[in-house]
């Protein structure tokens, strides 16, 4: 067994940690951002220290373990601040830090809303009766696991089941055209990934085999007529005219972005957000400002480049869109922006009330 003290990785320089979620095991393990010197941090799966100089995985069995990367960063970032660096390695390391983080948070705060939405699009669908459910002969064993799933998420054409004979195996039922669900097939992490995904893709009657990326953004233009329906709920009327109140005319959150249109009395609106092939996952630059020049329907927000360089945002159409109506030069807009955290939008599409 590998001893704590053996680990080369004791002496790493650690910038930031994060968890993400493996299916597997239903459990949330941290990650951490490597120092690399000259070349760009890593992430890595963090290990952690035990009794008798023992070895663990840093795990946690909910979304607490946000809270806990949340209460661990500030103080990484502290000692980052100390270190004795070249003012511009050090404000470099810095923006790869945030720009690392910014990924890790978007990425899961789109999902949580994906999902979000999937069950609600869903809710009044009918449950199907435990007993009715048709199995393959070898999948009898996990008739009530599945049936307890198909009453959260009755729209499931995959799913992983496990306990038998109190003790966790893990497989995968596949739903098929006839109504009957599969044998079980062994889930190792690939499979597993694939019936979680399916909790949202199936959803918005996509595969979960589907390339992930291409699944997401067909559920994001899924999303937008959604987004714009929000414009009639009063709590989000309400946070809007406080947002205008304060001066605040781009509101923005999980890829929804609320607009203010000043000009022939449009009002807010609501568009995408998008990038530029050199912006994907770059840092944003969250005192910038968007420069709008024409009404495209995509908002390309301000970002920074590794390089320090401040990239103003602005305004565009979609590939497939045609060009975007350009505004008259005397109508060109400068609009510094909000972002809002992912769990507003989550709660606006669940229509909870805005706080």
């Amino acid at each position: 067994m590998v001893k704590w003290s053996e680990l080369k990785r004791a002496s790493d320089v650690v910038l930031a940690v994060w968890p993400h979620y493996r299916p597997l095991f239903e459990r949330w393990f941290m990650q951490e951002l490597i120092d690399k010197g000259e070349l760009a941090p890593i992430w890595r799966e963090r290990m952690v220290p035990g009794d008798n100089d023992t070895v663990f995985a840093d795990h946690y069995p909910d979304r607490q373990a946000i809270a806990a990367a949340n209460a661990l960063n500030p103080t990484l970032l502290q000692a980052l601040s100390a270190r004795a660096l070249d003012p511009i390695v050090k404000r470099s390391l810095e923006l790869k830090i945030d720009k690392a983080l910014q990924a890790k948070q978007r990425l899961q705060d789109e999902e949580a809303l994906m999902l979000a939405e999937a069950l609600r699009r869903h809710a009044d669908d009918e449950r199907p009766d435990a007993a009715a459910l048709k199995l393959a002969p070898d999948s009898e064993r996990y008739r009530q696991d599945l049936a307890e799933q198909l009453a959260e998420m009755p729209y499931l054409r995959v799913a992983k089941v496990g306990r038998s004979n109190n003790r966790w195996t893990h497989a995968l039922l596949y739903l098929g055209p006839d109504g009957v669900w599969s044998k079980p097939y062994h889930a190792g992490e690939k499979a597993a990934q694939t019936a979680e995904r399916a909790k949202i893709a199936n959803g918005f009657d996509l595969s979960a085999s589907t390339h992930w990326g291409k699944a997401k953004a067909k559920i994001r233009q899924i999303l937008l007529p959604r987004a714009n329906q929000l414009l009639q709920l009063a709590s989000v009327q309400r946070m809007l005219a406080e947002a205008l109140a304060r001066g605040d005319r781009v509101l923005v959150s999980n890829g929804i972005v609320f607009w203010y249109e000043p000009d022939g009395g449009v009002g807010w609106q609501v568009k995408e957000t998008s990038s530029t092939r050199e912006s994907e996952g770059a840092t944003i630059w969250k005192e910038g400002t968007i420069l709008s020049t024409n009404h495209g329907r995509l908002v390309v927000l301000p970002y920074i480049k590794e390089n320090g360089e401040h990239v103003r945002g602005h305004t565009k159409n979609g590939p497939n869109d045609g060009r975007a109506l350009p505004r008259h030069r005397d109508h060109y807009v400068e609009i510094p922006f909000s972002l809002y955290d992912g769990d507003l939008m989550i709660g606006l599409f669940g229509e909870l009330p805005y706080e």
